[in-house]
């Protein structure tokens, strides 16, 4: 008879008895972590996020805003003097 593994510091919730339903439904909580596609993610996200800021600074220096319209829609809209 095969005598059961004895849980090891730092397991957690894998230690514990559940059902092969609950291992699929939760996947994450039973995956080792992969520093690789987890720094690949990282990069993408930063990149993203740099590319929106790139974006958002240089529509600001045309001289574009961000405005809201009646119905809720956002646009830039090139400023406008009150002279022009």
């Amino acid at each position: 008879m095969k005598k059961p593994q004895e849980p090891a510091p730092g397991d957690g919730i894998r230690s514990l008895k559940t059902s092969n339903v609950f291992r699929v439904v939760n996947f994450e909580l039973y995956a080792k972590p992969n520093r690789i596609i987890m720094t690949i993610g990282l990069c993408a996200m930063a990149g993203s996020l740099a590319y929106i800021a790139y974006m958002r600074h240089k529509y600001e220096g045309m001289g574009y805003y961000v405005a809201v319209s009646d119905n809720g829609e956002e646009s830039f809209v090139k400023k406008k003097s009150r002279w022009d």
